[in-house]
């Protein structure tokens, strides 16, 4: 058959065009299509919608871990979703195929154009936004402010917090009957880690326990519930085809009227106001040489980036922005977690004596060689104080979930075996590039393949009784996936347990914490991060409502 040749008339003709742009699209769906194949025979549930697939459903749970819990049981440690459009997604809580994204595949499991833009928008353009190389050359002028030593010396700066904290209390509880008092444990920790990270990261006192009026502490109050929780369809679809737009274009949708995006842009606007005074005096100060004793994060951060190659240096937007998440990660996260320890110290009054007797002990360890204080070594020796805080990392991630995508086609490798749709039993799954890839932490972290039958229980006495849990090693610590894992693991996980082991030690040596006489029901609500809500008063946003009384 003679086909007549194609001309350059023929390719401006607007139907030829047309017929080019079918051609190209039906090669990509087809491969596409082929190279999907292995991915569609993963179990996972029905859709409950072709349009929405089951990404309203998620968005719109109730509860973290309902549904991961749900799916689990049914599926294995890997299952299939479906994104809008009938596309397919993985649930991924396999260790071996964690490892394999987190640890042994560089940046080629890169975060979605969704993740990035809500980072973007809540942070700027920092460590959490950057991806492959921008990413490294951030984490490596970071590191500096985050290595052992230098988080040692915080601990002074901890404490004075955490004491200030507790004498906060006893007056209260001083003039309350019988010493006792039902207390919003969430919202002074948020203070009292609010003043940890503005002494310790920029030498600032934001005086959040003395009842300053803080504009930081007001900008970020309840700004996830208010923000994510239940999107309507439209905004759901909408964000599905957000990874089509080149992300400089994309960074305007933050400036649409919508209630996440208003209230994104004017906490952000507080923080970068509050940063870029502190930057500018920092930097001055470094370059003439009169910052040389000055060991907060930020001015550890002007040194090294003043040392730094020009080429590789953090922009003015960038340090700005390093800022902004020091203050969200640096409070927000740990007051969080120790807000969940003390609710299950609560629930186990037992294990709460235990590691009031074990403080007991340390004092007075302390106080006949003479010191005032406990060292980080000190610290470190309390071994039911340390389980009970891994077990609380390990119960209730404050991160529940991640998002990645496959960067290139790929194999996904499986510690525990899964049944496909046509009955095949698999220790390894391909998948096509661009692949959505959910990192299901709450469900890694509740495996009993790793952490034993009471997975879902309150169980310190396994980090005591077990040396090492789990075959293949993920996470930053413990072998959990709290703060992550690989290269993009959190650079600050070092920094919040030694913050939250400094609370928590000086809150069990003065005060006893019990459940309030009307038992309130606490969810895990899912508000971009796991937020403490009772459920009978859940318009009063994250709250952590505790009986607390004075140690007798």
């Amino acid at each position: 058959m003679f086909l007549p040749p194609v001309t350059m008339s023929h390719l401006l003709d607007p139907k030829w065009l047309l017929l080019l742009a079918g051609a190209v699209l039906l090669v990509h769906a087809v491969r596409r299509h082929l190279a999907g194949r292995a991915l569609r025979k993963i179990q996972g549930p029905p859709a409950p919608s072709w349009i929405m697939g089951h990404n309203e459903l998620v968005q719109h749970q109730m509860e973290v871990g309902v549904l991961q819990k749900e799916w689990l049981e049914k599926y294995g440690t890997v299952w299939r979703t479906k994104n809008c459009l009938n596309g397919d997604a993985l649930e991924i809580a396999d260790p071996k195929a964690l490892q394999y994204i987190f640890h042994k595949s560089g940046y080629h499991f890169p975060k979605p154009a969704v993740a990035r833009q809500f980072t973007r928008e809540i942070t700027g353009s920092g460590i959490l936004f950057a991806e492959g190389q921008d990413h490294a050359r951030i984490r490596k002028i970071m590191n500096p402010a985050f290595t052992a030593s230098q988080l040692k010396s915080f601990l002074p700066l901890f404490r004075h917090s955490a004491q200030k904290l507790g004498q906060k209390w006893k007056e209260q509880l001083h003039i309350s009957p019988d010493n006792a008092q039902r207390v919003d444990v969430l919202s002074w920790l948020a203070r009292c880690t609010l003043d940890v990270i503005g002494e310790v990261g920029f030498d600032v006192q934001c005086g959040a326990l003395d009842d300053s009026l803080n504009p930081v502490m007001h900008a970020y109050k309840n700004m996830f519930a208010d923000a994510i929780p239940f999107p309507s369809k439209a905004n759901v679809l909408f964000r599905h085809f957000w990874r089509y737009i080149p992300m400089p274009i994309l960074n305007y949708v933050k400036y649409i009227p919508s209630k996440e995006h208003i209230r994104f842009r004017k906490t952000l606007g507080v923080i970068n106001d509050f940063a870029q005074g502190l930057i500018r005096e920092k930097t001055e100060a470094v370059l003439s040489g009169k910052n040389e004793n000055k060991k907060d994060i930020m001015s550890i951060l002007v040194k090294a980036n003043a040392s730094e190659n020009p080429k590789s240096r953090l922009t003015d937007e960038e340090m700005i922005s390093q800022m902004a998440t020091f203050l969200l990660a640096g409070h927000e996260t740990t007051a969080n977690s120790t807000s969940w320890m003390l609710y299950e110290l609560a629930r186990h009054p037992g294990y709460q004596s235990k590691m009031r007797e074990e403080v007991k002990a340390i004092r007075a360890r302390v106080t006949e060689r003479g010191d005032s204080d406990f060292s980080v070594s000190d610290l470190d020796s309390m071994t039911y104080v340390l389980a009970a805080m891994k077990e609380v990392l390990r119960l209730h991630p404050i991160v529940y979930s991640l998002v990645r995508e496959a960067g290139r086609d790929d194999v996904l490798p499986l510690a525990n075996p899964v049944t496909t749709t046509t009955g095949e039993v698999i220790d390894e799954v391909p998948i096509p590039k661009g692949t959505t890839c959910n990192i299901a932490i709450w469900a890694y972290n509740r495996l009993p393949q790793i952490w034993g039958p009471d997975a879902d229980e309150f169980n310190p006495h396994r980090w005591i009784d077990n040396e090492k849990m789990g075959q293949t090693y993920v996470g930053v610590t413990s072998n959990l996936m709290t703060f992550s894992a690989g290269l993009q693991a959190c650079i600050g996980w070092r920094f919040s347990i030694i913050e939250m082991q400094a609370i928590l030690v000086e809150l069990i040596e003065q005060f006893e914490f019990t459940i309030p006489e009307d038992k309130p029901e606490i969810l895990r609500f899912p508000a971009g991060l796991v937020a403490p809500l009772v459920k009978s008063d859940m318009k009063a946003g994250a709250q952590m409502p505790l009986q607390v009384s004075l140690v007798q």
